[in-house]
């Protein structure tokens, strides 16, 4: 009994040394790619709630969304009642927003990618996922710090020359064992710091756990937070790139 024990012990400590010889191995940019693909998978669609604070008053936007891979994205307004219909798209590089209200298509420009998004302290920007960390950005380990019990790298994300983002600095804390994103923080070009995004709440959705909670919080308007909780969340649903187009942002329920 005590010699299978010892082998047992000797065999998990052989495989958690087998993992971070691993993890260590992987560069800056490979870890920041195994944290996108746990987030995004193939395509995915899921059901999520937004909650905007301000310090006078707060208010619930509720939403189905759909995305494949880095390229397409797609948001359904399901409440208030006032909002419901409105549709928001990402093709590549374009952004639409349909407003059944007023029969009308909206293209958004990349003059607007930074304003706030339905009145979130999130942007256009961070919501379309128009900013690829992967390839936009230079990666580089700069710290290691334990982010809401997680053992995590901190990732500084500078941009590429011409890149089309918006920050002109990330960073990126990603947890060393399971690769979750769990705190981002966001500069503008003058490297001020504007948004902190803090990540929580560790749910099992399909075949992954990933953080369920995402709170944003502007530095320069005390009281100001928003908060997205995801309820639901498949990944690798079959799902065609014809699916997301103006046609389709139309009839999508």
């Amino acid at each position: 009994m005590l010699k299978s024990g010892i082998i047992l012990a000797i065999t998990t400590m052989l495989a958690m040394t087998s993992y971070h010889i691993h993890a260590q191995s992987l560069t800056p940019k490979e870890i920041v790619q195994k944290s996108q693909d746990k987030v995004n998978g193939k395509s995915n669609k899921g059901v999520m709630k937004m909650t905007v604070l301000r310090p006078s008053w707060s208010r619930e936007v509720e939403m189905k969304v759909w995305s494949l891979g880095e390229d397409y994205y797609m948001i359904y307004i399901t409440a208030p009642s006032r909002d419901k219909g409105q549709v928001f798209m990402k093709r590549h590089n374009d952004m639409w927003n349909w407003m059944p209200s007023i029969n009308r298509m909206i293209k958004i420009p990349p003059s607007m990618m930074s304003q706030s998004w339905m009145g979130s302290d999130f942007t256009n920007n961070d919501l379309m996922r128009m900013n690829s960390y992967v390839n936009d950005y230079t990666h580089k380990i700069t710290d290691e710090e334990d982010i809401n019990g997680y053992s995590c790298y901190k990732i500084e994300l500078n941009p590429k020359p011409d890149a089309p983002v918006v920050w002109g600095k990330v960073n990126i804390w990603i947890s060393k064992e399971e690769y979750f994103q769990m705190q981002f923080e966001f500069f503008d070009e003058e490297l001020e710091l504007v948004n902190k995004e803090v990540c929580s709440n560790i749910k099992q959705f399909g075949d992954r756990k990933l953080p369920s909670k995402m709170k944003m919080t502007p530095m320069d308007k005390p009281g100001n937070q928003t908060i997205i909780e995801i309820s639901d969340m498949e990944y690798d649903v079959n799902m065609p790139e014809s699916f997301f187009s103006q046609q389709n942002m139309r009839q999508v329920r």
